[in-house]
C-alpha cells in the first residue's frame, strides 16, 4: 500500500506541473493578446538609465502617460541592470521572472500554512496567475512579487541554534526598495517588546527587528553615497507627496485612504483617513503581535501585510498579492467559508467595473459602485476582524 501511495504522488505533481505551466502559457498568450505595455518596468528602466547618465531621478516623466520615479533611491540602484535590454527581451524577461517568483512566493505561502506538497505549489500558482493582483502586477511588470517574496523568506525560515542567518534582511531591502514593508519591523519589535513586558524573551524579535533596521540603513545609505542629491530631496521633501503617485480617489487605490475619498467624494480625506488609520494600525497590529505570542506566524504576517497595504496612502490592487496567502491561510485552517467567499473579491475584476479613467469619474459613485471599488479595503477589515476573532483568549509567550 506504501508502494502504491508513493507512486501515486510521484505521478500526481508531474501532472500539476504539466498544468500549471499550461496555465503559465495560456496567460502569456492572453497578456500579449492585449498588447499589455508593462508601463511601470518602462518606468523603472527609466530610472535605471537617469542613474546611469547622472540625470536628475525626480524630476523624470516618462512613457506616454508621463510618470514620475516614486520609489527611494536604492530602487532606482537596483533598476540599473534593465537599461541592458532592450524592450521585447525586457518585457520577456520580466514576465518569465514574475511567473518564477509566482511560484516561490506560492511555496513559502504554503509552508507558511503548513502545507507543503510540491503538487500543491503547482495547482495554487497555476490559479493564482489569473487573480487580479497577480495579473496586473505582470500587466504592469511590477516589483511586487518580488517584495513579497524577500518578506515571506525572511519571516518563514526556521531558526538554528535560536538564531537565524541574516535574519531581517529580506525585510529590510523590501523596504529600502518600497516602504510598505517596513511595518513587518514594526510588528518584529512591538512583539519583542510585549514579549518582554510579560516576562517572556523577547529577544528573537528585537534581534530580526536589528536586522532589518541595519539592512534598510545599509541600503539606504548606500543609496544616499551614490545619489546624495536625490537620496536628500526624497527622504526630506518627496517621502512626503504622496500626490505624486496618482489621485487618492482613483479605483485601483484600495488603500482606507482611497476608499474614504470615493465615499466623501473628496481628493483628500483628510483628518478622517488619519485618524481610522492610526486607529486600524493600532488594531491590526495588535492582533498580529498576539497571534505571533501565541505561536501563529501565519496569521500574525497575514495580519501585519493586510494592515500594511490598509493603512498606506495608496495601495494599487496589484499590490495585493497578499490575497494569496491570505486565501490559503483561511482554507488551510478551516475557514472554508471566508476562503470561498474571499476568491471572487480577487478574481472578479470587479473593482474595474465602476467608471474610471480620465475626468476623475471615481469622485461621483453611488452606492453599488462605492461597494465593488472597496472590495479589495473591505476584505482586509472582515479578514483582521476574523483574525482578531480567532486570537481571543489568553495567549502564551513563545521566543
Amino acid at each position: 500500500m506504501t508502494v502504491i501511495a508513493f507512486s501515486g504522488a510521484r505521478r500526481r505533481v508531474p501532472v500539476a506541473l504539466g498544468a500549471c505551466l499550461f496555465s503559465f502559457t495560456a496567460f502569456w498568450l492572453a497578456q500579449r493578446a492585449a498588447h499589455v505595455s508593462m508601463v511601470d518596468l518602462m518606468v523603472y528602466r527609466a530610472e535605471g538609465a537617469a542613474v546611469r547618465a547622472g540625470r536628475d531621478l525626480y524630476a523624470l516623466r516618462t512613457t506616454a502617460a508621463h510618470l514620475p520615479a516614486t520609489y527611494p533611491p536604492f530602487a532606482a540602484l537596483l533598476f540599473t541592470p534593465l537599461t541592458l535590454l532592450d524592450t521585447p527581451h525586457l518585457r520577456a524577461s520580466a514576465t518569465a521572472v514574475n511567473l518564477a517568483l509566482l511560484v516561490a512566493f506560492v511555496r513559502l505561502s504554503l509552508n507558511l500554512v503548513g502545507h507543503a506538497r510540491m503538487e500543491s505549489v503547482w495547482w495554487v500558482a497555476a490559479a493564482a496567475v489569473w487573480c487580479e493582483p497577480v495579473w496586473t502586477t505582470l500587466r504592469y511588470g511590477q516589483v511586487n512579487l518580488l517584495l513579497a517574496v524577500l518578506v515571506l523568506w525572511d519571516l518563514s525560515r526556521r531558526p538554528h541554534d535560536g538564531r537565524v542567518r541574516w535574519a531581517g534582511s529580506g525585510l529590510g531591502l523590501a523596504a529600502a526598495v518600497k516602504l510598505t514593508p517596513a511595518l513587518f519591523t514594526v510588528f518584529l519589535l512591538a512583539t519583542g517588546a510585549v514579549a518582554c513586558l510579560k516576562g517572556g524573551d523577547g529577544r528573537p524579535w528585537l534581534r530580526h527587528a536589528r536586522g532589518a533596521a541595519a539592512a534598510f540603513a545599509g541600503a539606504t545609505l548606500l543609496a544616499a553615497a551614490v545619489l546624495p542629491y536625490e537620496s536628500w530631496r526624497f527622504w526630506t521633501r518627496l517621502v512626503f507627496r504622496t500626490s505624486r503617485v496618482g489621485h487618492t480617489e482613483e479605483t485601483a487605490n484600495q488603500a482606507l485612504r482611497g476608499v474614504l475619498a470615493r465615499l466623501l467624494h473628496s481628493p483628500d480625506p483628510g483628518a478622517l483617513w488619519v485618524a481610522v488609520a492610526a486607529l486600524v494600525a493600532a488594531a491590526g497590529l495588535s492582533v498580529a503581535v498576539v497571534a505571533e505570542l501565541r505561536g501563529d506566524r501565519a496569521w500574525a504576517v497575514a495580519a501585519c501585510a493586510v494592515t500594511a497595504l490598509l493603512i498606506s496612502p495608496v495601495s494599487w490592487s496589484h499590490h495585493w498579492v497578499w490575497c494569496v496567502p491570505l486565501v490559503l491561510l483561511l482554507w488551510a485552517h478551516g475557514y472554508r467559508a471566508a476562503a470561498l467567499g474571499t476568491l471572487p473579491v480577487f478574481c472578479s475584476y470587479a473593482l474595474w467595473w465602476v467608471p474610471h479613467g480620465p475626468g476623475r469619474p471615481e469622485l461621483h459613485q453611488g452606492g453599488v459602485e462605492l461597494t465593488l471599488s472597496a472590495l479589495y479595503g473591505g476584505a482586509g477589515l472582515v479578514f483582521l476582524a476574523l483574525a482578531g476573532h480567532r486570537c481571543r483568549g489568553p495567549a502564551g509567550v513563545r521566543p
